[in-house]
């Protein structure tokens, strides 16, 4: 029986293969099926599992040169399909097409740096000692799992993907179920451009991932997870197993804070806010949740930053102009509406939108049925607040009066989360004193994207364990070995 190639999404041992059922796939936007899965259950896991284990010797035994070769090529090959991998994610994710587009041709970055940090994840010989030298290995630690979110379908999938094939691991990769046809055409790119070994490089789709992944991480052979999503689940992955260990990379919520200092350039800390919050329609584990604005400031800070959200224009995210996006579905529309609503109650005033956003009457668009959000900013913030304590993860952004530094850092640091914060200032004493004492794996000084394939991501606290990404990011898939050796 000849293979759809539509829904050919599970890619074992080296053949795309269907699965016995299919899920739709949807526009976000319009809600309207943009394509379908192959929806995979646990013996496809299983299988790929079985193929990464047989693949794993020969490909831990490919030189460092070779498989930065296979990279390179699927980062050419990445860019070479930005504008067809950009329009899918637009049509399964919803965000706008320029940023898209920009997160593909960021994963290519991811890949070129994950290549080369494979050729320099060497040891190291230790001094002469009685007995004679001592080494230090670095081995790949074999099979891993990369489970991915849907907010950043294609940089978070390539980062995990770039790394565990560098250091030598075989990588079957879960995307999740809102975004699978992105997930799909991203692992097809790099397996067919770096003409990767049957096994290395594999996709399952699923709509039941609890029963796809539980399997897997009841097998011992499985020796590395990288997961990105919610904190909730990365617990339960953590207790998943009690009878032994295995690598595991988390990548969890976060409740990031900007700070806003008397001396900021008050028109750039505007948009800068504006970009960090809004970007994916506020759906970002790095997305500002809570804006600290010095009181000197303040009265001229807040127009600005109103005057930036108002320009925003809400729609679909593959229609020219549009800068925001629907949320990902209602489940999410529903908690930004009671955070808002929770928050109005207990004193807050809404400076900006509000409300459910709807398509103007008898536009192209008039029809569009998606869980939109107008972009909000709240003033009269306290620390009261469900918006103060949990993650939002949609486009309203809370305003809180601060007046001194101590104050600001403190309340900043009063969460379980520990992902990114931000601060906008011009004095680099205060500035450096800032970003050391905010407890957060990312600290972005007068930047709002702090994203770069150079640098380690990661959190600290119920943000996650371990880094993606930087010189850091490649330890996560290797083994540390010592030798002592007497001659």
């Amino acid at each position: 029986m000849p293979v759809d190639p539509s829904t050919a999404t599970l890619l074992i041992d080296g053949d795309w293969r269907t699965g016995a059922a299919t899920f739709e796939v949807l526009d976000p936007a319009t809600l309207e099926v943009v394509g379908h899965a192959a929806d995979a259950g646990p013996e496809e896991a299983l299988t790929a599992l079985d193929a990464a284990c047989a693949a794993f010797p020969a490909w831990r035994a490919t030189s460092a040169e070779e498989r930065a070769t296979a990279l390179r090529a699927g980062a050419a090959a990445i860019r070479a399909a930005a504008g067809t991998l950009a329009a899918i994610m637009t049509a399964e994710n919803g965000k706008p097409l320029h940023e898209a587009r920009g997160e593909v041709m960021g994963s290519a970055r991811m890949l070129d740096w994950a290549a080369e940090e494979g050729r320099r994840a060497g040891g190291r010989v230790t001094p002469q000692a009685a007995g004679g030298p001592g080494l230090v290995l670095r081995a790949p630690v074999g099979p891993a799992l990369a489970i991915t979110p849907w907010n950043f379908p294609a940089s978070m999938l390539v980062r995990k993907v770039g790394l565990a094939l560098a250091a030598g691991c075989p990588v079957i990769v879960k995307p999740a179920e809102q975004t699978p046809l992105i997930g799909t055409e991203l692992v097809r790119i790099i397996a067919e451009a770096g003409g990767l070994p049957a096994g290395v490089l594999q996709s399952i789709t699923t709509t039941r991932p609890a029963e796809v992944v539980g399997a897997l991480l009841a097998d011992t052979r499985l020796r590395k997870v990288s997961f990105t999503g919610s904190t909730e689940v990365g617990l339960s992955l953590i207790r998943s197993t009690d009878t032994h260990l295995r690598r595991t990379s988390l990548e969890l919520g976060g409740h990031s804070p900007a700070i806003v200092l008397e001396d900021a350039d008050l028109p750039a800390a505007a948009a800068a806010v504006s970009a960090a919050k809004f970007a994916n329609a506020g759906q970002s584990c790095i997305a500002v949740n809570r804006l600290f604005v010095h009181r000197t400031v303040y009265e001229e800070f807040l127009p600005l930053l109103l005057e930036r959200v108002a320009a925003l224009r809400v729609g679909h995210g593959a229609d020219e102009g549009t800068t925001l996006g629907p949320l990902i579905d209602f489940a999410g529309l529903d908690k930004v509406e009671r955070h808002v609503a929770d928050a109005v109650k207990r004193g807050a005033a809404v400076a900006a939108g509000g409300r459910r956003w709807s398509p103007p009457e008898g536009g192209a668009r008039a029809g569009l049925g998606g869980a939109f959000y107008e972009p909000t900013v709240l003033t009269g913030a306290d620390d009261t607040m469900l918006i103060s304590s949990e993650e939002t993860f949609g486009p309203v952004l809370p305003v809180y009066v601060f007046d001194d530094e101590d104050e600001a850092i403190e309340r900043a640091n009063t969460t379980d989360y520990g992902l990114a914060a931000y601060v906008f200032g011009s004095a680099l004493a205060r500035l450096w004193r800032a970003a050391d004492r905010l407890d957060f794996g990312i600290v972005a000084v007068n930047d709002p994207a702090p994203v770069r394939p150079e640098l380690p991501f990661g959190g600290m606290k119920n943000s996650g364990q371990e880094r993606e990404g930087g010189s850091e990011g490649i330890d996560a898939y290797l083994e540390t070995k010592s030798i002592s050796m007497k001659l």
